[in-house]
Order: C-alpha cells, then structure tokens, then sequence
C-alpha cells in the first residue's frame, strides 16, 4: 500500500453515489477501497507504472 495519501474530490449523479454505496457494503467494501481498485486497474490497463517515481518529477535529477 502507498505511504503517502491525497484527496481526489468525484462529483456524481446522487443516485449513482446511493447505488454505489449500496453495492460496496454488500460486498464488505468502503466506496474508497473500490475506487482505489478502479484507479489501479485503469493503470494497469494503460501500462502506467505509478511505483516508479512521484509524480512531477523527471528521472535522474536530485
């Protein structure tokens, strides 16, 4: 799991945000945990190494 965190704000149709959390607690999960599966996934998808370095910065300086 990553060290550090950061807020991502999603603004959504409220009956999509009900239905969504209807469907994550009938599978044990939090909203969070599903949409950091989704980011993960959609990474993935793309060939996006997110491990590499932080974002921002360019490879080789200090």
């Amino acid at each position: 799991m990553e060290n550090k965190t950061a807020r991502l704000t999603v603004l959504i149709d409220p009956r999509k945000k009900e239905a969504f959390e209807q469907l994550c607690a009938s599978k044990d999960l939090t909203p969070s945990q599903v949409v950091r599966q989704l980011i993960r996934g959609y990474l993935a998808e793309h060939h996006i190494n997110y491990l590499a370095e932080e974002p921002g910065q360019k490879k080789g300086s200090d």
